[in-house]
C-alpha cells in the first residue's frame, strides 16, 4: 500500500445503511422509550435533520440501553411526543439494498466493517477532528458564533475569531473556548517524515466547508501546510494522472453529503463517481480506502458503543474498506474508530501514535490480505 484515503461522508448509523445485510449484525427493530420493541421503517430519500448533538446522543444512548432515539427532536421542531407517533422525528428508519444497491455491491466485493464506531459520541465536528488528529481537543459538539445562521459553508475554526465551542476538561465539566486549536496531527508526521498528503474539501462559501477540519488547526490554517488543503472535486484530476498523495482525505460537498435533508441517491452517485476515478487510475493497484461516516445523525443503531473515556466512543457508522487486497465480501467485526484509520498508517508508513486513542485502537489490518492476488476494479454506474 503506497496511498491510504480516508473519505468520510455524513450522519448515518450502521443500522439504518446495512442493518438489514446478511451476515452483518445489523437491527430491523428497535426498543423505543415506552419499552416496546417497533420495526425501523423504511425511510425516504430526503428527510429533516435529526438532533444528533453530544447531549442528544446521551439522550439516545440512555446509559447503554439505547432506548430514546425516539424522544430525538427534528432540527428546527419542538421534541417529539412519543404518543403521537414513534416514528415522528425519522430516527427509527432504514434505508434498504433497492435504496443504496452501489454500497451494497462494495460491500459484497470488498469489506463490510460492522463494528465501527465514531470516535465521540456527538455531531461532525469534534469527529472529524478525530479523522486527521486522533481527538478533539476536547471539543464535543458544533461550534457557534453570534448571529450565525450555522451555514455549511462558513468555516468551523480559526476563519472565525470570535467562534466558541463546548469542551470537556479532565474533570468531565464543560466550558466554551475558541474553535480554533494547536494540537499535532497525522499531516504533521507525515511532513516529519517526508511523506506527501492532501486534505480535499470544499473550499469557502460552498457547502461543506464547515467540515474541512484543519481549518480548525491554527499551524496548518495560517501555515505553509493549508496549499495541500484543495477543492474536493480535484481528487479525480489526481487519481486519473496518477499524482495521489500517500494520506488523502476527502470530506463530501454538502450537497452529495447524505446529511438529511440532502439526497441518499445523489451522494451515493457523487461516491461512485470519486471511486471510479481512482480505479480507473494508475494508483488503483497500491491504493487503501476507508470509506465511513462520520456520526450517527440521530438515526438508530442497537449496538451500545464501548465507552473508553468522557467522549466515547460514539454509535457505530458504516464502514468500508475498499482495496486490491481488500478481503472479498467479507465482515469484519474488529472493533475500529476514527482513530483505527490513523493507527493503519502510522503502522504502514512507521509512525508515532499521536495520542493514547490510535496508540490503543485496532489498526484495520484485519481487513486485508496481503498475499492474494491484487484485486480487479469494480466500476460502478
Amino acid at each position: 500500500i503506497k496511498h491510504i484515503v480516508f473519505f468520510i461522508k455524513e450522519n448515518r448509523s450502521f443500522d439504518n445503511y446495512f442493518g438489514t445485510y446478511p451476515g452483518a449484525n445489523g437491527a430491523t427493530t428497535a426498543v423505543d422509550s415506552e419499552g416496546e420493541t417497533i420495526p425501523l421503517q423504511h425511510e425516504q430519500d430526503q428527510i429533516p435533520d435529526i438532533d444528533h448533538t453530544f447531549e442528544g446522543a446521551r439522550r439516545a444512548y440512555d446509559n447503554g440501553k439505547m432506548d430514546h432515539f425516539d424522544q430525538l427532536s427534528s432540527v428546527a421542531t419542538s421534541p417529539v411526543s412519543r404518543s403521537n407517533n414513534p416514528y415522528a422525528n425519522n430516527s427509527l428508519t432504514q434505508l434498504y439494498q433497492s435504496d443504496i444497491p452501489n454500497y451494497w455491491l462494495y460491500a459484497q466485493n470488498f469489506v463490510l466493517g460492522d463494528n465501527m464506531f465514531s470516535s465521540l459520541m456527538g455531531p461532525s465536528f469534534p469527529n472529524h477532528l478525530y479523522t486527521i488528529a486522533a481527538q478533539s481537543g476536547g471539543a464535543i459538539d458544533n461550534p457557534s458564533t453570534p448571529g450565525d445562521n450555522g451555514s455549511l459553508s462558513r468555516g468551523w475554526g480559526c476563519d472565525v475569531p470570535d467562534q466558541q465551542v463546548t469542551a470537556m476538561n479532565n474533570k468531565s465539566s464543560t466550558q466554551l473556548q475558541k474553535a480554533c486549536f494547536d494540537f499535532q496531527t497525522l499531516a504533521d508526521e507525515l511532513d516529519a517524515k517526508g511523506y506527501s498528503w492532501r486534505y480535499y474539501a470544499p473550499p469557502a462559501n460552498m457547502g461543506g466547508y464547515a467540515w474541512s477540519s484543519f481549518d480548525a488547526i491554527k499551524h496548518i490554517r495560517y501555515g505553509k501546510d493549508w496549499q495541500y488543503v484543495v477543492p474536493t472535486q480535484q481528487f479525480q484530476d489526481d487519481a486519473a494522472s496518477g499524482k495521489l498523495a500517500t494520506v488523502s482525505w476527502i470530506v463530501t460537498p454538502g450537497w452529495a453529503s447524505e446529511h438529511p435533508p440532502a439526497s441518499v441517491c445523489d451522494g451515493q452517485r457523487w461516491t461512485v463517481q470519486i471511486l471510479n476515478s481512482l480505479m480507473r487510475g494508475p494508483d488503483w493497484s497500491s491504493t487503501a480506502v476507508f470509506l465511513t461516516w462520520d456520526d450517527f445523525g440521530g438515526f438508530y443503531d442497537h449496538v451500545a458503543p464501548q465507552q473508553i473515556d468522557g467522549l466515547g466512543l460514539g454509535f457505530r457508522v458504516p464502514l468500508l474498506a475498499i482495496s486490491p487486497y481488500a478481503k472479498k465480501g467479507y465482515i469484519d467485526h474488529t472493533q475500529y474508530e476514527f482513530s483505527s484509520m490513523l493507527r493503519f498508517s502510522e503502522d504502514i508508513l512507521g509512525l508515532t501514535p499521536l495520542t493514547k486513542r490510535d496508540l490503543e485502537a485496532n489498526n484495520m489490518f484485519n481487513a486485508f490480505d496481503f498475499t492474494q492476488k491484487p484485486r480487479a476494479p469494480l466500476i460502478l454506474r
